[in-house]
C-alpha cells in the first residue's frame, strides 16, 4: 500500500479515557436527578458532543439544554486532565515515530476544546485535526475521516486510521480508509467491527512505520 498519511482517534488509542468521560458524565446526570443506563457508556462511544450531550438530555434525563450540558462536562473533562493526563502505553512512541515518516491527521470524537487541552500538553503535532462537533454526523458515519482526508489532501484510499472501538472500526471503512484496530480492553469492539481492520495490535506502541509499511 502506498501510505499518504496516518489518521489517530484520540480517545481509547492514545488517551486512557473512556473511563474519565463515563464518571463526568455518569456525575452531571446523578447530580441533576437523571437515571444512568447500564448501556450507556457503550451507546455514546464515537457520537460527537451535540449527539452525546442530547443522548444525556433526551435519554437520561438531565434537565439542562444540550449546549450546558456539553459545556459542563467538557469542563469537567479539561479540568481532570489538567490534573493528570492519562495517557495510553507507547501513545507517544507511536505519534512521534510515525510523525517522522508521514503526514498525521486526528479524528476524534473529542470536542475541539479537549482534543487542544491533550495537545497543548504533549507537544503533538498533527497536520489536521477534525473534531466530530465539526462534521455533520459523527462516528460510525464517515464524516469526520473524510474531513480529516480532505483536509490533508490525501485520498482516503491512500491513509490509514487507527482505531479502538466499533463505532471507531466502522467509521474509517465507511471512509474507505484502512484501518488498524487497538481494541478498547474495557469495552472490546463487535466482532464484526474488528472484521473490518486489516491487523490488530495490542497497543499503541505496537504501531510502528513497519507495520504501516507492511499493509
Amino acid at each position: 500500500m502506498d501510505v499518504g498519511a496516518v489518521v489517530f482517534d484520540l480517545d481509547g488509542v492514545l488517551v486512557d479515557s473512556e473511563e474519565r468521560w463515563n464518571a463526568a458524565r455518569e456525575e452531571l446526570v446523578s447530580e441533576s436527578g437523571g437515571r444512568w443506563r447500564d448501556d450507556a457508556t457503550r451507546a455514546m462511544m464515537g457520537m460527537s458532543t451535540p449527539e452525546w450531550a442530547a443522548y444525556l438530555r433526551d435519554e437520561l434525563g438531565v434537565d439542562m439544554d444540550a449546549g450546558e450540558i456539553a459545556r459542563e462536562v467538557t469542563a469537567r473533562m479539561i479540568a481532570g486532565y489538567r490534573r493528570s493526563l492519562p495517557l495510553l502505553p507507547g501513545a507517544d512512541d507511536a505519534v512521534r515515530s510515525l510523525g517522522a515518516r508521514w503526514p498525521l491527521g486526528l479524528a476524534s470524537s473529542a470536542g475541539r476544546e479537549v482534543v487542544e487541552c491533550v495537545l497543548a500538553q504533549t507537544g503533538w503535532s498533527f497536520a489536521a485535526v477534525v473534531s466530530s462537533e465539526e462534521v455533520e454526523h459523527g462516528k460510525p458515519a464517515p464524516d469526520v475521516y473524510l474531513e480529516a482526508a480532505r483536509r490533508l489532501d490525501v485520498s482516503p484510499a491512500r491513509c490509514v486510521a487507527i482505531e479502538d472501538s466499533s463505532n471507531g472500526l466502522r467509521a474509517a471503512a465507511a471512509a474507505g480508509i484502512r484501518v488498524v484496530a487497538v481494541p478498547n480492553a474495557e469495552f472490546p469492539p463487535a466482532e464484526d467491527a474488528l472484521a473490518l481492520a486489516a491487523v490488530r495490535v495490542r497497543t499503541a506502541g505496537d504501531i510502528t512505520p513497519a507495520l504501516i509499511e507492511s499493509l
